[in-house]
């Protein structure tokens, strides 16, 4: 397992690729890779994510250590940033590996599903107008009441 909350960027397919090398006895590898988006109606400038890095690595170790229990997981990585970002830019990486696709696939969605509602980060969009924080979407909470 692997837990990381970083300002730094990451090589979304460097990771991947170091991941899928250490499980040599899985079947499936899953990737969920997460990018700053702006729309082109509605561009952003930049998104600052604000954490606190202990509290979050915390609760993505235990998110992480519920997914892999409950799939059956051979290893899972978890990778978020906070700090200024631009558009384009990863913000999240997820990779679960498992003996077979479906588990992998659903400890992937699971982890997303709990991280976009339960971790403790807060974003702020910067665009041509200003700046504001971005409210939490009943989609997310929605998508998360689908594992309890």
């Amino acid at each position: 397992m692997d837990i990381r909350v970083t300002t730094a960027p990451f090589d979304p397919g460097a990771e991947a690729n170091a991941f899928i090398a250490r499980g040599a006895a899985a079947g499936a590898a899953v990737t969920f890779t997460g990018l700053v988006r702006s729309l082109p109606d509605d561009p952003i400038v930049s998104l600052t994510l604000d954490c606190y890095p202990e509290l979050a690595i915390n609760q993505l170790t235990a998110l992480a250590a519920t997914a892999t229990e409950r799939f059956q997981l051979a290893d899972v990585t978890i990778i978020h940033r906070y700090g200024p970002m631009l558009p384009g830019e990863p913000i999240v990486q997820v990779m679960t590996l498992s003996a077979h696709r479906q588990p992998a696939f659903d400890a992937a969605q699971l982890i997303m599903d709990h991280l976009k509602t339960d971790a403790p980060f807060w974003k702020k969009e910067q665009t041509a107008r200003g700046e504001h924080w971005v409210e939490a979407k009943s989609a997310d909470d929605k998508a998360k009441a689908r594992w309890e």
